[in-house]
């Protein structure tokens, strides 16, 4: 049976150099055939595409494409694509290491401040010997926005630190976490930021999120709370950002998102010491996982079986 071929489409990130060897090393019969845009030989054979984050006119040379894939969690960038047909299928990686990895990331930063890491450190820096007060995890707050599977894996974390949490979600969880307090419905995220000492972003970006973190969020929770951004860089209105900091509404934030990755050397982010900024790390599916999941997929693509990977496009995850 003749290869089934695909092109990697992608901006600013060579999937081909960071995922190819796993899935060569995972396909040792050659089932899939995968090249570059300018390397196709005939884009009427290509099939399918394996995607972040594609330009704007990507997919238009391949009429016969029948499943666009990311390489992430994240679907927004496919979904919401303009070249893309309402008809071809969307499917994601779901890597459970990413839940971990997440929650790992949020539990460091808000440790990170509530136990004055950054502050000892200076200390240290100094040779300064100074006790540092501690207040009880359970007095402090923290609103977690979404609890999809990263979402969950987060307030488990956070809930096992013993930190008094709300959730944000879509519907109530068939399994709620005892003690953690759960809301739904159009107020859901104002009730659970209203008087929080953390806020912190892990919804899907669809029309009904998309610059959710603005001056009125910021503006119901406990003066001097702090972000923690690992959601997607649309969620957050930016010019929002500074004044809420400026007034000490928020006393910082993390941010490992933006809205124009990667952020700009000049970018006055980089120079405001209330921000902690990392490269879009909070999470990462590993390669050999994407080269499962990928080659699982594109076996039920073949023999037309269901595509388990695949999303509702219409709901944006």
């Amino acid at each position: 049976m003749a290869a089934l071929q695909g092109v990697w489409l992608s901006t600013g990130f060579d999937l081909g150099e960071f995922f190819g060897q796993a899935l060569a090393k995972a396909d040792p019969e050659g089932d899939v055939q995968l090249f570059y845009p300018e390397e196709v030989p005939d884009p009427a054979a290509i099939r399918f595409a394996l995607c972040w984050r594609p330009a704007a006119g990507a997919f238009h040379p391949y009429p016969n494409l029948a499943l666009a894939m990311s390489v992430a969690a994240g679907v927004d960038g496919l979904v919401d694509h303009p070249g893309l047909a309402p008809a071809i299928p969307v499917a994601r990686i779901r890597d459970p290491n990413q839940s971990s990895q997440m929650a790992g990331y949020v539990a460091h930063e808000v440790l990170h401040r509530e136990r004055a890491f950054g502050q000892m450190a200076e200390n240290a820096a100094r040779g300064r010997w100074q006790r540092i007060p501690l207040r009880a995890p359970g007095s402090t707050i923290i609103a977690v926005l979404g609890h999809g599977s990263m979402g969950r894996a987060v307030v488990l974390a956070l809930k096992t630190l013993g930190f008094a949490l709300r959730v944000a979600c879509r519907s109530a969880p068939a399994e709620p976490l005892e003690g953690v307090t759960y809301l739904t419905g159009e107020e859901a995220i104002a009730q659970a930021v209203t008087g929080a000492d953390y806020i912190v972003n892990v919804l899907p970006l669809t029309p009904q999120t998309r610059d959710v973190l603005d001056a009125a969020v910021f503006s119901r929770l406990k003066p001097g709370a702090w972000l923690i951004q690992i959601g997607r860089g649309e969620h957050l209105v930016e010019e929002d950002l500074i004044p809420a900091l400026d007034a000490g509404q928020l006393a910082g934030a993390t941010l490992d998102v933006v809205r124009q990755e990667p952020l700009a050397p000049d970018h006055p982010f980089w120079s405001d010491p209330r921000l902690r900024i990392t490269p879009h790390v909070a999470s990462d599916a590993l390669p050999e996982v994407v080269a499962e999941q990928v080659l699982t997929t594109l076996h039920a693509l073949r023999d037309g079986q269901p595509l388990d990977l695949a999303v509702d496009r219409g709901r944006g995850y």
